[in-house]
């Protein structure tokens, strides 16, 4: 066990390391960002095609882009280089520039390099000492917030937002699976009963649709029919509510009380259940039958055996094995949250954090989001392969 954890250990750091270089390339090389937001903005404002150098160079320094991606990855993940770098600006700095100049690198000792044709912006390498740059991700350290909370610690802002997607996704986790295993279990001892065949159509169409479906479906027929009904109904969005409301038969809900929050907790929990619940209940269902098949399980019965014992003792704790897998991601699922839900119901936890950095352009939260899930992930999957030894002790781990 010692040597598989400290190969898995190691693999795991690797791993880890690979996935957040190539994340964080893939979403500086994406198109668009916060140079052409600027320019769109500027244009649009002044009629005109003529860009601020200025604002353009200061947007490159907030979000160091006159560095070179790896010198930007090596800041971020390390914390090092954080002095000057000279001759460490991005080839993408003339793209764009429509005043007629030149280019210079001002060096801290006073020299002047004359780079290119194309821009009249001096671009000081000495600014580069002035900079805030973190520890690195791997101290803990995940720098600050670029435009959310420009300047504050993006651990702040995660920690703000984490309560709120531990409850919603915890509570729908451990609903679904207190409902999908004994859902799969007797679908699949019930194979091709009316139960089954209900069930087969509900999860059918629980996984073909998207989360956002269910969202908009909710918040049609419980909030907006239901009002207009005339009857009780739950509020469409937010954690809590701004100001007090009424509910029919109900009275005034004071804005803010457990009362309020847990009303509008109802349907977002309600459509991540749903969706778990409908592709978890079909994995039961097949793992359940496959060993339903196995030569011991016939071999219990044929013993006497009674059937509840055969089914909890001989087949469900192997049928758990394919399962083990599944919940592997629930550790990421936990702290990502859910991203189109909580977009939908405008939920305010992890999920919308992560959309809002994306369109806002704020790299060090989307990265430092992204981090944390690869890691729990990494995490999960190691657990789960010790849980395979618990439930099967064929299974050894060298």
């Amino acid at each position: 066990m010692t040597t598989f954890l400290i190969r898995r250990f190691v693999q795991m750091f690797f791993v880890t390391v690979v996935a957040a270089f190539l994340s964080f390339i893939l979403l500086y090389l994406a198109p668009g960002g916060p140079i052409d937001e600027l320019r769109g903005a500027q244009r649009q404002n002044d009629g005109m095609s003529r860009v601020d150098q200025t604002d353009v160079q200061r947007v490159r320094e907030r979000f160091e882009l006159d560095f070179y991606l790896p010198f930007r990855f090596s800041r971020w993940l390390i914390g090092w280089p954080s002095g000057p770098i000279f001759g460490a600006i991005g080839a993408d700095w003339q793209v764009g520039c429509s005043i007629p100049g030149q280019v210079r690198l001002v060096y801290p000792d006073g020299r002047v390099e004359i780079i290119e044709e194309g821009c009249e912006v001096p671009l000081t390498l000495a600014s580069i000492e002035d900079r805030r740059v973190s520890n690195g991700v791997f101290f803990g350290d995940f720098g600050l917030s670029q435009t959310i909370l420009r300047d504050r610690p993006v651990m702040t802002l995660i920690m703000s937002r984490l309560p709120y997607t531990l409850s919603l996704m915890g509570t729908s986790i451990l609903l679904s699976i207190l409902i999908a295993v004994p859902i799969g279990i007797y679908s699949a001892v019930r194979q091709y009963s009316r139960f089954d065949y209900t069930m087969t159509t509900i999860a059918f169409i629980g996984s073909s649709l998207p989360s956002f479906v269910f969202g908009i479906f909710a918040i049609l027929i419980f909030s907006i029919l239901a009002q207009r009904a005339g009857l009780p109904y739950l509020p469409s969005g937010n954690a809590s509510g701004a100001r007090d409301w009424v509910m029919p038969y109900f009275g005034r809900i004071e804005a803010g009380s457990l009362v309020d929050r847990g009303l509008r907790f109802i349907m977002p929990v309600g459509v991540l259940t749903f969706i778990n619940i409908a592709g978890w209940s079909r994995f039961i269902r097949a793992s359940m039958l496959e060993v339903l098949q196995q030569d011991y399980v016939r071999t219990a019965r044929a013993k006497g055996v009674k059937e509840r014992m055969v089914i909890i003792k001989h087949a469900l704790r192997n049928a758990l094995i394919p399962f083990i897998t599944l919940l592997a991601g629930v550790l990421a699922a936990l702290f990502g949250g859910a991203l189109i839900t909580e977009a939908v119901f405008n939920w305010p936890g992890l999920g919308r954090l992560f959309i809002d950095a994306l369109g806002r352009h704020d790299y060090n939260v989307v990265m430092a989001l992204l981090f944390v899930n690869v890691v729990l992930l990494m995490i999960g999957i190691l657990i789960a392969d010790i849980l395979y030894t618990i439930v099967d002790p064929r299974i050894r781990l060298s």
